[in-house]
């Protein structure tokens, strides 16, 4: 079981505020509109292999497994609290997901085993050296021709999406927010070895301009074997 490391940001701040994360993300910030959005251009197929990173309480990876049944899908987080109320949903909800507790910085899996590694509100709560060893994880494991796609805080595009920003700086931290409110992401994943990057979506919410980014592992970046089949204990290389 991971430990919580110093510095450590639950999703709202503070770990008393985490039963209130779902209620609030789905009021302020058009949560079901940008997830699914999110998930269109991610363009999973059934066979798919996919990774939530900083899946939270589970509701993207919720909503991919909707979409279709067969896909596996796994979840990592370093917070047990939000895993638990991830776990509960399922259980709600009669869906089969795999939750591992882990940082996003160390993942415990084997190189090139997803087909897409999706991050939904996460990489603003990073520092960014945090953010750098979290995207050089993600670009290893993905597969060759992979895709990385995320949803997070983006550069405000007008001074209200300025102004309402504010709010989530001074929760998280200017210095750990300065990456994604100065359009910074984007250079960060190109850094990392990623391609064919791009800003596809932009959405105004009460804290500010919320961007959908797209990335891609190239083709030519070292190919690992990859079995007809899978189980997470297979992904994680034991």
């Amino acid at each position: 079981m991971a430990r919580k490391k110093a510095g450590y940001v639950p999703a709202l701040g503070w770990d008393i505020l985490t039963p209130l994360y779902d209620p609030l993300v789905r009021v302020t910030t058009r949560e079901m509109g940008f997830k699914s959005r999110l998930l269109d251009e991610a363009g999973i197929d059934k066979t798919a292999r996919i990774l939530d990173v900083g899946c939270g309480t589970g509701t993207l990876l919720l909503l991919a497994r909707r979409r279709s049944k067969s896909l596996l899908a796994i979840g990592l987080d370093g917070d047990m609290n939000v895993l638990d109320i991830a776990r509960s949903k399922a259980r709600r909800d009669v869906e089969q997901i795999a939750l591992i507790q882990a940082f996003c910085f160390d993942m415990p899996f084997a190189d090139g085993v997803f087909d897409r590694v999706l991050s939904s509100l996460m990489l603003h709560h990073l520092t960014r050296s945090e953010k750098v060893r979290t995207l050089q994880e993600v670009f290893r494991v993905l597969r060759p021709g992979g895709e990385f796609h995320v949803a997070d805080w983006g550069q405000p595009h007008n001074l209200l999406m300025r102004m309402l920003a504010f709010s989530v700086r001074l929760g998280d931290s200017f210095a750990r927010t300065a990456d994604n409110v100065k359009g910074r992401l984007p250079a960060l994943f190109r850094d990392t070895g990623f391609e064919k990057i791009s800003e596809t979506a932009r959405f105004a919410t009460l804290f500010g301009t919320l961007s959908l980014y797209k990335a891609h592992k190239p083709l030519t970046a070292a190919a690992h074997r990859r079995s007809g089949s899978a189980s997470v204990h297979s992904l994680m290389g034991v």
